[in-house]
């Protein structure tokens, strides 16, 4: 299957870490008191809100760009995504000085449209409810123009990138003489899962990998139980925007089915507290699709009670006019 698929290792996570040295921010842990006592344990969020473009997605994004060949960027890239990804291959697409076309849902907060623009990247919109594909229509523009695909997650490239990430919290953590015995990870389509998951277990191959999802939205959380990759029935429904991926991708399913240990499901509304938790108590910005693994903390959903747990809070790129709602409720 390795050879089929192609599947990245944590020698991949361990050369993206070398590329992107100096070019990705160390995104800090995070500490609360109260969160502590909340919870039991010793909790850390690993704050991608802080990453550039708000989000994870630029590890992974400038990870697969930099791999292209020199004689293949002038036809630019083509990417598909709800926001984050889409502002991750933006702003690296713009580094590269390469040409970057974006497939983005209708849908998708304002925000994250805007700034994908921002960047200079064409926006392309679909959608999802009346059942386009997005990945059908970012391939015949790729085919048309002799772009290279850019995938969200499904990408040895892309995984290892986001790999980065939990490759800085097991040296941050061993910096202050500890190791993580549990890391809550927010699931979609299982790249950040998938390469934080290789990085952690390489290092510290006791440590338990926990994802999040949003009820309704569990495809991976049933295709765990069920040894196969399961579908979503719905295409949205979820505050969480991010997280609403039809099915595991092939690669990440490949890589997490033997590293994640199980997963939790949460409402909207755990979600929204969270994200109210964050802004009251550490004064952070969180997203729904990013505050999932803190909600999953704290609905005590994931048991961390004299455990060292690390909560990955992978973007900050909310809807102002959604947040002002969740806080203020």
């Amino acid at each position: 299957m390795a050879e089929i698929l192609n599947l990245p290792t944590a020698a991949d996570v361990e050369a993206a870490a070398r590329k992107l040295e100096g070019i990705v921010i160390r995104t800090p842990l995070v500490r609360s008191p109260v969160l502590d006592e909340l919870t039991g344990g010793q909790v850390f969020l690993k704050t991608e809100t802080l990453q550039h473009t708000g989000s994870f997605k630029f590890r992974g994004a400038y990870n697969k760009l930099s791999s292209i060949p020199q004689e293949k960027r002038g036809a630019g890239v083509v990417a598909f995504s709800s926001g984050n990804h889409a502002q991750g291959v933006a702003a690296a697409a713009q580094m590269f000085g390469m040409r970057a076309t974006i497939v983005m849902p209708k849908d998708a907060p304002k925000p994250k449209r805007d700034r994908t623009a921002a960047f200079g990247a064409e926006v392309v919109l679909y959608d999802r409810d009346k059942g386009e594909d997005r990945e059908v229509i970012a391939r015949a523009i790729a085919a048309e123009r002799g772009a290279v695909l850019v995938p969200p997650y499904d990408d040895p490239f892309i995984i290892a990138g986001q790999g980065t990430a939990g490759r800085e919290i097991v040296d941050d953590l061993a910096a202050m003489g500890l190791k993580p015995d549990i890391v809550v990870v927010p699931n979609s389509g299982g790249g950040l899962t998938a390469g934080i998951a290789l990085a952690v277990k390489a290092r510290v191959p006791e440590a338990k990998i926990y994802t999040a999802e949003p009820e309704g939205f569990d495809d991976f959380l049933r295709s765990l139980k069920s040894g196969k990759r399961e579908s979503n029935p719905a295409p949205s429904g979820t505050i969480c925007d991010g997280l609403m991926t039809g099915t595991p991708g092939e690669i990440t399913f490949a890589v997490n089915q033997k590293l994640v240990t199980d997963g939790v499901t949460l409402s909207d509304a755990e979600v929204g507290r969270a994200i109210a938790f964050a802004f009251r108590e550490l004064k952070l910005v969180v997203e729904p699709s990013g505050a999932i693994t803190l909600a999953a903390l704290l609905s005590k959903k994931i048991d961390v009670r004299g455990k060292v747990a690390v909560a990955v809070l992978s973007g900050g790129n909310i809807d102002p006019a959604l947040f002002k709602e969740l806080v203020a409720a």
